[in-house]
């Protein structure tokens, strides 16, 4: 369920596309620094949010650094780093490394099993760091995996489950704000988890996997039930965000709540409408052939 949290490049100043940048090169600094290049694989936009997000927030003493990287050989770049962008490290690893563990046991993927034995010297550092918040992440992740191997497709229990684990993640401490980040990430996680189950829903019946909207894929209101409920989602999640007292970087992430974590969603409707319409352009031939 990686790849959701994004820009939208496109509506992006150069000057706020180079913050953005230079705090996922951070992210993959602190990833490589604390596990190595395993640790650095798991690197991910969608914790990027994370570590701007709180470091709006929580506004910590963040140290700038320019520097180059096999990834920018040949120039210099910003890179910014604080304690929120050691905090996202942690559970960008805890997380890839779940979702290791659930692809194996899902589709028997045995490069998902050797990454995640890579892993479990990391995950155990996590686990060890974070004590009961790691705990409630594994039993959240291990109900969710059980529901799904019941073939629950009760959405609001499902999404509801991933909510919690995304809103385990968005709130680092127990503090004034943590309510609020617990809310906002709730609405987030139900988002992506949708939204995932949206985009994977054809190769899932094909594969025969479980999916909680496969009842309803027929359904000829399906795209419209389905981009409602999304909006709703995010129509919570961004007035939560609102409320927050951000101003660092605040552009940045409207750009993301707004209109980047859309990509995915508007990528699969317009090409899921464009086979629609072959479909419908090749059986009018064949009815034409017929008569």
């Amino acid at each position: 369920m990686f790849g959701y949290i994004i820009i939208n490049k496109g509506d992006m100043k150069f000057k706020e596309f180079d913050i953005y940048h230079s705090y996922y090169c951070g992210l993959c600094r602190v990833l490589k620094e604390r596990y190595g290049l395993t640790g650095q694989f798991t690197l991910s936009y969608d914790m990027t949010f994370l570590v701007m997000i709180l470091s709006s927030l929580y506004e910590p003493d963040t140290k700038l650094d320019v520097t180059k990287c096999v990834a920018h050989p040949f120039e210099k770049h910003v890179v910014r780093t604080n304690e929120f962008t050691e905090y996202a490290a942690d559970m960008n690893v805890l997380f890839t490394y779940y979702k290791c563990r659930d692809d194996w046991e899902d589709d028997k993927k045995v490069s998902r099993l050797a990454y995640s034995k890579l892993l479990k010297k990391a995950y155990r550092n996590v686990c060890a760091r974070y004590g009961e918040k790691a705990r409630r992440i594994d039993s959240l992740l291990r109900e969710l995996s059980h529901e799904e191997k019941k073939q629950n497709r009760d959405i609001d229990q499902m999404a509801g489950i991933f909510g919690s684990i995304m809103g385990e993640m968005m709130a680092p401490r127990e503090d004034e704000w943590q309510e609020e980040l617990r809310s906002m990430g709730s609405f987030l996680g139900k988002f992506i988890y949708l939204l995932d189950a949206y985009e994977d829903i054809e190769e899932d019946i094909r594969k025969v996997r479980f999916n909680p909207l496969v009842r309803r894929f027929d359904n000829p209101d399906f795209e419209e039930e389905i981009k409602k409920i999304l909006t709703m989602m995010m129509a919570e999640c961004c007035k939560v965000f609102e409320k927050l007292p951000l101003i660092d970087n605040v552009e940045i992430l409207r750009n993301i709540l707004y209109s980047g974590i859309w990509y995915r969603y508007e990528a699969v409707r317009q090409r899921r409408q464009k086979e629609r319409e072959n479909e419908k352009g090749k059986q009018k031939v064949s009815d034409a052939r017929s008569i």
